[in-house]
């Protein structure tokens, strides 16, 4: 299909337009002198010599240095460094073996999406009950061949649960975290004192 060239008015339409062109009057009179006055262009930022910044570390003048991201020390000597906030006659039983635990949860085998619920459960459980002192079974971990160039730590759930007792909301039930002694599992559970119900 051929494309058309533009179409011209009819004489019908000529005479529509003139007519209506008639009845309107215009919005602003029309201008006579039509002298746009002169605009002056931006004007250059004035240049300000740059100055040199001398060589800087982030936060080096800090009061605090921060904490490295990863502790240097083991976890069970963390523990074990940390300082005792429960009844000091207590703690000499409870480091020899000789506290039996009111209450024990196994978190061997299970996942961390499985064992965190199933911890606070337990450990808010104990708490209603009035228990004082609870054994947290996590299990050492095993020793796997990894390709990975990122080191993967051993016994995720023994490295993670001393964290989730310290945190919201186990935190405020929590007095105290020690590693348990060999007849209640060693490295492999946890003794979590707990605070009096109030």
């Amino acid at each position: 299909m051929a494309r058309q060239g533009k179409r011209g008015l009819s004489a019908e339409e000529r005479h529509l337009w003139e007519k209506v062109a008639k009845s309107t009057t215009p919005l602003d009179p029309p201008a006579r002198n039509l002298s746009l006055p002169e605009i002056e262009g931006p004007k250059p930022a004035p240049t300000v010599p740059r100055e040199r910044i001398s060589a800087f570390r982030i936060g080096e003048k800090a009061r605090h240095k921060p904490h490295p991201p990863q502790p240097s020390t083991d976890l069970s000597t963390r523990l074990a460094q940390a300082p005792v906030r429960m009844d000091h006659g207590a703690y000499r039983k409870l480091v020899r073996g000789k506290l039996k635990p009111d209450a024990r949860i196994d978190l061997h085998g299970m996942t961390i999406a499985q064992a965190h619920p199933a911890l606070i459960r337990f450990v808010f459980s104990a708490y209603d009950r009035g228990d004082r002192l609870v054994l947290v079974i996590t299990g050492k971990g095993k020793e796997r061949d990894s390709d990975t160039p990122i080191p993967i730590k051993v016994g995720i759930l023994r490295h993670q649960v001393p964290s989730w007792l310290h945190a919201p909301p186990l935190g405020a039930l929590v007095l105290d975290i020690r590693e348990a002694h060999q007849r209640h599992g060693g490295g492999g559970a946890y003794y979590v004192y707990l605070k009096r119900p109030r």
